[in-house]
């Protein structure tokens, strides 16, 4: 199975001190052997990783800091990613995106459909997404 992360677990996955990094990084070790990439990114994962990395006092990185974790950690010989390209518009948003915090998880979680993946998240609220064990 292919995975589209959302912002909380490629940051749980790429920064030691989060909470959730070992659940995250357990979970990701399940596609070391795999041939093809089995984690994949987006340009709003991706913005969103370098945003709290830079906006989050504990972390305390520079943007140019943050952006540089992320790419070392998505050439890691052990990760395999891929970069997804974002071609939704709006008109995919999913029905029961009612409120403003659920948009960015209703637009993602169409995007890796339509392009057969699952969504990956520690979110329990998002419907018919794939929640990291």
């Amino acid at each position: 199975m292919t995975f589209l992360l959302d912002v909380n677990a490629l940051v749980a996955l790429g920064v030691w001190e989060h909470e959730f990094h070992q659940r995250v990084a357990v979970w990701s070790r399940t596609f070391a052997s795999a041939e093809v990439a089995q984690l994949v990114t987006c340009s709003i994962t991706e913005t969103g990783f370098v945003r709290v990395l830079a906006h989050t006092p504990r972390y305390a990185l520079s943007v140019p800091q943050a952006r540089e974790v992320l790419q070392e950690m998505k050439i890691r010989p052990k990760m395999k990613f891929s970069f997804l390209a974002d071609d939704q518009d709006i008109s995919r948003l999913p029905a029961w995106v009612k409120s403003p915090k659920q948009i960015t998880d209703g637009h993602l979680l169409e995007l890796a459909r339509s392009h057969g993946m699952d969504f990956a998240t520690l979110d329990r609220g998002i419907p018919g997404a794939f929640l990291i064990p």
